[in-house]
């Protein structure tokens, strides 16, 4: 895949050349491990450029009225949509995703993002009258926003509409892993008129752009999805200027099976969720809590329901699994799986090494280990792949534990037939979102973590606040 742009940073409502040269960065296409293009590598300079230009604009848009931006968030929207299979193809090639996924769930779900910011905007109250003072909710400044690999444009659209909804201004840089899908939506910004200075792009590394951003004294606020090692660099940068950081970081979420869960159905549906976009979400629940007593038969559903993925290229609209998105979490995994092996989990699908008639991609099989405990690896380690630990559990309080028995704590799931006892347990979880049976994803339900899954939350209402300074007015 080629673009026009991918020499170029998007900068004061133009497209620009890098302040400085620099070699290119190689893009690879996970599913024949062949360079497919590159793309500029910014610079502290590029970064200087972008926040000047975003702190320009900011005075202005700022003070816009609230219909205006939220027209704004319309035509992005209705343009995202309009080019909808192009972004679901540069997301295919660039990170591997299954084509019917990438139309299914990538495109839609980042469209939703911008929907969901339109309606918060609608009915939010930036002023409000109370006992003795007037609250006035105002824009925090320049943003600069980080995003990850694993989902590229929709977490780059849960960043940039709820800050263009609450009137920032904004540099984004995008994964250098995969680009080309943040270089399309700097076109559909341009296009949908987005006022010169509000939105800006560098593309680079995180040593090199993210670590500018991050101790840049006239950016307000940063936004970053990644790592927890990232996050804290980002969180370590910023601390010198004192701005603002939310962070969205890893995950290595449960899945409570209480013994009145229908297994037919839960099972299945578990491991569904713990390897959509091949395991590379940070909330997957890739730690399913099955009673000891029902372990064989949830063994036997795992292995069935891990030999109904489909493992292919990209795009091939009849494969659900693609490869890992690139080379070093390819390794990472494979390191995954072989210390499960060593740990003495017992392997029931999948294992080490590329599926059968694969010899090159970045593919691996669908992998389930049971009888994990609590000391290994796979069980303490965010694996970002499709490998599912089941781990066997004797009472609802020991369940508890081992879900609470985490670093992290971004997401969590429950199934039950008692609706009762299903929120009893998910209250009793130390983690930023519970799932109930599988309920239906919204942009709106607020998204972060507790512990060392990062601070801040996203989506809805909650993440439009993030991107607002709150002020007091005494008279």
């Amino acid at each position: 895949m080629t673009n026009d742009r991918a020499g170029q940073f998007y900068v004061d409502g133009a497209w620009c050349e890098p302040a400085m040269p620099a070699p290119a960065i190689p893009v690879t296409d996970p599913a024949t491990e062949s360079v497919i293009g590159t793309i500029a590598a910014g610079s502290a300079a590029d970064v200087d450029r972008a926040v000047a230009a975003a702190a320009r604009a900011f005075p202005d848009f700022a003070v816009s009225p609230v219909a205006e931006r939220i027209a704004l968030l319309g035509r992005i929207a209705a343009l995202l949509e309009e080019r909808a299979e192009a972004f679901a193809q540069a997301i295919a090639t660039e990170m591997g995703a299954a084509i019917g996924f990438a139309r299914a769930s990538h495109v839609p779900f980042a469209i939703a993002h911008v929907r969901a910011q339109m309606e918060v905007l609608t009915d939010y109250r930036f002023e409000r009258p109370e006992a003795g003072f007037t609250l006035c909710k105002e824009a925090i400044g320049v943003c600069a926003l980080i995003t990850p690999w694993n989902w590229p444009l929709y977490q780059i659209t849960a960043k940039v509409a709820p800050a263009i909804a609450a009137g920032c201004t904004v540099v984004l840089k995008p994964s250098e892993l995969s680009p080309y899908s943040a270089l399309l939506f700097a076109d559909v910004m341009h296009d949908a008129g987005t006022p010169a200075g509000v939105f800006n792009l560098i593309g680079g590394t995180g040593e090199s752009v993210g670590a500018a951003l991050a101790a840049h004294p006239d950016v307000a606020m940063i936004s970053i999805t990644g790592s927890t090692r990232a996050g804290v660099l980002v969180a370590q940068a910023a601390a010198v200027s004192v701005k603002r950081v939310v962070q969205e970081l890893g995950g290595k979420s449960p899945n409570i099976l209480l013994p009145d869960a229908d297994f037919a159905q839960a099972v299945p549906r578990g491991v569904m969720a713990g390897m959509r976009n091949v395991g590379q979400s940070c909330s997957a629940p890739t730690r399913m809590l099955v009673p000891a007593a029902r372990l064989a038969e949830v063994e036997i559903l795992a292995a069935k329901a891990a030999a109904e993925w489909r493992v292919g290229p990209p795009d091939d609209t009849t494969t659900t699994m693609g490869p890992i998105a690139n080379a070093a979490q390819y390794a990472r995994v494979l390191d995954m799986i072989a210390a499960g092996q060593a740990d003495g989990a017992r392997l029931i699908a999948g294992g080490p090494g590329r599926p059968a008639g694969f010899d090159r991609g970045f593919y691996v099989q669908p992998t389930i280990f049971s009888g994990v405990t609590r000391d290994m690896r796979i069980a303490r380690e965010e694996i970002f792949g499709p490998v599912l630990c089941i781990m066997p559990y004797e009472s609802e309080d020991e369940a508890v534990a081992i879900a609470n028995d985490t670093v992290y704590g971004l997401g969590a799931h429950v199934q039950s037939t008692d609706p009762v006892r299903a929120r009893a347990i998910a209250r009793r979880i130390r983690s930023g979102q519970v799932h109930i049976n599988y309920p239906a994803w919204t942009a709106h339900a607020p998204f972060g973590g507790y512990k060392q899954s990062g601070n801040g939350r996203e989506y809805g209402v909650h993440g439009f606040e993030e991107y607002l300074e709150t002020k007091a007015i005494l008279a």
